[in-house]
């Protein structure tokens, strides 16, 4: 009975080893006296008993290429079962804030866009459509922080040592990832916390990555973000200000890259944005309400289509939504070689001057969307038309608050730009 217990005993202590579940490796086992121990199958394994020496029988896979394959059948039944998204290009009026999209897009360097309008005007549905138009980037497969094989200063800890060894990146071509931070939201969830499971199962401090690791090389929306909790708030602007998050948890100190572009909507009755984030986005779009009755008419007919057939509607739009996504791609490959003289540069940096912004952000941020304008129009020389179109959106909400001035109105830029250009 003894050498019984003793062989039991080792079979669980054997199995506890191999299998990683917080859950007991056998449901609960009584012996008895006289009871056989031919063979018998505990957990799905089979154990046979002969002159007392237990054998298992494993099969062993590749477990991290099932892995994979899973995943990816999964993100193309959820693609094909997900919300439609209205068609971007079915999006009437509101040329200001699609602009302003757009040339993030084609340079997410220049830092987001904050949108700021009357409730009903179409803010969330216009940014979230712009998932169909989000071109393909380089990612490391695999890797949760989508870490750029090329950029070194866009990679996670784990693929910089393995560049640094010398060992091959397995590369894949994903899209541009949307990643929706809710009101709600703990700062665990934001940032990133302790892995539980593999700390109780394993014994090790593991980090589950949150949402600004997925946001990293895509877009981070927040709406409604005037009503974003300061401490969720400092978050944002801790990484948009380093482009790392840094996790400070139970003893362990883990950094990845969060550079990510900011998309912010909301009314302004609701209340106004600390002017440290406000700061942080590279341009602000006002968005109005249509007056034109017939413009609003078509907007109505529009919505009730897309709601009556959505796949429908979005077939219809599909030629222009096309064209646009090879727009956008064109645009982005020639982004490099689009030029600005150095006397518009000056200009510039003149009217910026002048308009007593604080800091270098306004210059910076208004010569590269100048540039994602002039490649958006398929040039490669920017132009002073360029500068008019995208110097209200790039400086209006740094200019200091003048009490009887709304922040939204842009007028005083503009006409300091016509004063310093001519």
């Amino acid at each position: 009975m003894a050498s019984v217990l003793g062989t039991a005993s080792s079979i669980l202590a054997s199995r506890s080893l191999v299998s990683p579940s917080p859950k007991p490796a056998f449901p609960s086992i009584s012996l008895n006296p006289g009871q056989g121990y031919g063979r018998k199958l505990y957990g799905g394994i089979g154990i046979q008993g002969r002159k007392g020496r237990p054998r298992f029988h494993f099969a062993v896979t590749n477990v991290a290429t099932e892995v994979n394959q899973v995943e990816q059948a999964q993100k193309v039944a959820a693609k094909e079962s997900q919300r439609p998204v209205y068609p971007f290009a079915a999006i009437v009026g509101q040329d200001e804030m699609k602009l302003c999209l757009l040339l993030n897009v084609i340079d997410p360097k220049i830092g987001g866009v904050m949108i700021m309008g009357d409730r009903g005007t179409g803010k969330s549905t216009t940014v979230r459509s712009l998932v169909d138009l989000l071109p393909e980037i380089k990612v490391v497969f695999g890797d949760p922080y989508n870490s750029d094989p090329e950029d070194p200063e866009a990679m996670g800890i784990e693929v910089r040592e393995k560049v640094t060894k010398g060992e091959e990146l397995a590369i894949t071509m994903t899209k541009i990832n949307m990643v929706d931070l809710p009101l709600g939201a703990t700062e665990d969830r934001v940032c990133g916390t302790i892995d539980i499971e593999k700390a109780l199962t394993e014994g090790v401090k593991a980090f589950e990555p949150g949402l600004l690791a997925k946001a990293n090389r895509g877009i981070l929306y927040v709406d409604e973000v005037n009503l974003l909790d300061d401490h969720l708030v400092d978050v944002l602007l801790d990484s948009a200000a380093s482009g790392w998050n840094t996790v400070e948890r139970e003893g362990i100190s883990i950094s990845h890259p969060a550079r990510f572009i900011l998309i912010g909507s909301g009314n302004p009755e609701e209340g106004e944005l600390r002017p440290q984030l406000l700061d942080r986005f590279g341009m602000h779009a006002q968005v109005g309400t249509v007056r034109d009755a017939e413009l609003r008419v078509k907007i109505v007919e529009e919505r009730a289509r897309f709601d009556k057939n959505p796949k429908e509607f979005r077939d219809s739009y599909k030629g222009e939504q096309e064209k646009l996504q090879q727009q956008i791609a064109s645009a982005r490959s020639n982004l490099s070689s689009v030029q600005i003289d150095q006397d518009l540069k000056v200009k510039i940096s003149k009217v910026c001057a002048e308009l007593n912004v604080d800091g270098l952000r306004g210059d910076i941020v208004s010569n590269r969307a100048s540039k994602a304008l002039a490649a958006l129009k398929g040039r490669d020389k920017v132009t002073a038309e360029d500068i008019a179109t995208v110097i209200p959106n790039c400086l209006r909400h740094r200019l200091r608050k003048d009490p009887l001035e709304s922040i939204d109105s842009g007028l005083l830029v503009i006409e300091k730009f016509y004063e310093v250009f001519g």
